[in-house]
């Protein structure tokens, strides 16, 4: 291995490992929201579950708020203008800001007729508008915190996202069981509770990406230039993402005509495979990090090989998921479930999983990599394209559940493994994207 390879290696587990360690921590949030209100009964846990639904739905939407901002701020860092490089990062702050704002405000009226949508019983419908509601308070705090996460990824720096996430992840805990059991407030405590960590941490932040400009001489304000071009590029990978998003939806409503065994097993099969996917992300964070940075100095032969690296412990990566998936297929049916039935039908739905699993790794690198060129536009195309191709697929294939998961782990994955492979493999890739 030459030393350039070694070095390109080393940048990237110095940044997906740290990546890998936030990205496992974010949904641990959920996660301990869930653990201590499923102790208050059936109702509260019912009223989080519908209220999460449609927080997650939101702020999944809106990661383009992380994605836009890192390979701007890398392009130009990489281009060895820190100061245009930080002044990007709080572009996209005041994005967030701005958004997050309007979202609260227009949310506020919305939340119970959202919440109603879900068809719940009036008991159930009630605690999930309180806990949406409060909760809608913090969604300014957290969209800065995912824009401020964009930055220093952009600014190579993956460590202080970790450690941020880790301090919030425990005090979310311990404030929301305070909060919950100590001054009684239920629902509304869990999230009161989570609603003040993450303006904590969007305060954290502010005062790193504070110290950022004054070192670099980067101005506070926003450029109008500057946002727009954050929303432009935000606006595309809104469409991508969006398009992932009516995919999975798909998928679900096609297994919930499966029946209740049917649903189930693919709830299951979903929660292992987004699990497997943060582990492959993380490699896609470095992409978009070092790509970015590549492009911005003016160095495609860096582009390149960061690219062939990327996609070659993507695709081992995914491997090796693909692996451990199968050794351990055995015992995850008790983990899940207490069903039979389920526990039937699961080994199966792991095995495509499984099978899969080098594909996506493919995939997800390579969906970085094109984020970090700023390819937003072809991104949001090649959603659509790859829509037309699986929705007939699902439709024709989804009778049964183990056609419903080839067509989602070979058939939906596969297409995006030609549409982003056909974009990043072809020649001149590189040189379009220093244009851009």
């Amino acid at each position: 291995m030459t030393a350039e390879r070694r070095a390109v290696d080393r940048d990237i587990v110095r940044l997906a490992v740290p990546a890998l360690g936030a990205l496992v921590v974010e949904p641990l949030f959920l996660l301990t929201d869930t653990a201590l209100v499923g102790h208050l009964g059936a109702t509260p846990l019912a009223a989080v579950g519908l209220a999460s639904a449609v927080l997650q739905t939101v702020t999944g939407l809106l990661v383009f708020l992380a994605y836009s901002t890192t390979p701007a701020v890398a392009r130009a860092l990489g281009g060895g203008d820190r100061r245009g490089a930080v002044h990007a990062g709080i572009d996209g702050m005041w994005l967030a800001l701005v958004l997050g704002v309007v979202l609260a405000l227009v949310g506020w009226p919305l939340a119970a007729p959202l919440v109603s949508l879900f068809g719940a019983s009036a008991e159930v419908s009630a605690a999930a508008t309180a806990y949406l509601t409060i909760s809608l308070i913090g969604l300014p705090g957290i969209l800065v915190v995912t824009a401020s996460t964009g930055l220093l990824r952009g600014l190579q720096d993956t460590k202080t996202p970790l450690v941020v996430a880790t301090v919030g992840f425990v005090a979310n805990g311990l404030l929301n069981a305070a909060l919950i059991y100590g001054a009684g407030w239920g629902v509304e405590g869990s999230a009161a509770g989570t609603v003040i960590v993450q303006w904590a941490m969007a305060i954290v932040y502010v005062r790193i990406a504070v110290r950022a400009a004054r070192d670099s001489g980067a101005p506070l304000r926003p450029g109008a230039s500057g946002v727009v071009r954050a929303l432009r590029s935000g606006a595309w990978l809104f469409l991508r993402t969006a398009s992932l998003r009516i995919a999975m939806l798909a998928t679900v409503g096609a297994a919930a005509g499966l029946g209740t065994t049917g649903l189930a097993t693919t709830q299951v099969g979903l929660t292992v495979f987004s699990t497997l996917a943060f582990a492959l992300d993380a490699l896609a964070i470095a992409g978009q990090a070092l790509v970015g940075h590549g492009l911005g100095a003016r160095d495609p032969a860096r582009v390149r090989l960061v690219t062939r690296r990327l996609v070659l412990l993507g695709i081992i990566g995914g491997a090796l998921l693909g692996v451990v998936t199968l050794a351990v297929n055995g015992v995850l049916g008790p983990v899940f479930s207490d069903s039979s039935a389920v526990r039937s039908a699961l080994p199966g739905v792991l095995v495509l999983i499984a099978v899969g699993m080098p594909v996506a790794g493919y995939v997800f690198v390579l969906d970085g990599v094109l984020i970090g060129a700023g390819d937003a536009r072809y991104l949001a195309i090649a959603g659509g394209v790859n829509l037309v191709v699986y929705l007939p697929l699902l439709w024709w294939a989804g009778g049964t559940l183990a056609g419903l998961w080839a067509a989602f782990t070979l058939g939906y994955i596969g297409v995006r493994a030609v549409t982003l492979g056909v974009r990043a493999h072809r020649r001149g890739w590189v040189e379009q994207a220093l244009a851009r």
